[in-house]
């Protein structure tokens, strides 16, 4: 006996006009939802549009010292960088909200993050607390005691030590367009959004510099 093959059934053809009107919705559609997501990235996160507003309040006081300060235009939260702690905890950005912060990114194989450390441990030390913290997250990636060493032998005991030896936050922030090089500083508020960046070092401790983060306290 030989083995029969099936018939095969033949499929009812589709008008090609009805293709072409359900793809020319399909495409409408997608076009639609397109614009408006691109309308929404450009508009930015709405819960960043008063660090925005206090940006352009601030502008005029990013002089001297800090007048390299790019001041934000449009509304950004910052990515949550994940970053860890001295004891080796793993702690993200987000568990500062509520404080206003300078989020630094520094290494000791870089010269100017290096002269720029002790403004930070100053600046932390004269106006850290309960409103406001210097974040200075090393990105050393071989020998994790070297950075540890420079802080201790420099006695910049102010500043609290958090590290990523994957330097992942750096990419992170350059994801985000706020990373051009090193060291990358940023002003973030109490929601987590840009308020001004800086590429390159800067005189943290300056009358300059106390005045403007004084004032974007609020205070």
């Amino acid at each position: 006996m030989t083995e029969q093959t099936p018939p095969t059934r033949s499929r009812p053809r589709i008008p090609m006009a009805l293709v072409a009107v359900v793809l020319g919705v399909g495409l409408a559609t997608v076009a639609i939802y397109g614009m408006r997501g691109l309308q929404g990235n450009a508009s930015g996160d709405p819960v960043c549009r008063p660090a925005v507003n206090l940006a352009q309040k601030l502008k005029p006081l990013a002089q001297g010292e800090v007048a390299a300060l790019t001041m934000a235009s449009k509304p950004l939260r910052v990515p949550d960088l994940a970053f860890d702690d001295a004891s080796g905890k793993t702690r993200r950005l987000s568990e500062f909200r509520g404080r206003t912060l300078l989020v630094n990114l520094w290494a000791t194989w870089c010269v100017p993050c290096r002269k720029e450390m002790p403004a930070l441990d100053q600046l932390q030390a004269k106006l850290g607390g309960s409103k406001f913290e210097v974040v200075a997250v090393n990105i050393d990636t071989r020998d994790p005691e070297k950075p540890k060493a420079f802080l201790k032998d420099g006695d910049l005991a102010h500043l609290s030590y958090f590290y990523d030896n994957s330097a992942r936050v750096f990419q992170d922030l350059k994801a985000a367009g706020r990373a051009l090089g090193m060291p990358t500083s940023m002003l973030v508020d109490s929601s987590g959004c840009e308020i001004a960046t800086i590429a390159g070092p800067a005189e943290w401790a300056s009358g300059d510099a106390i005045k403007l983060i004084t004032a974007a306290l609020g205070q």
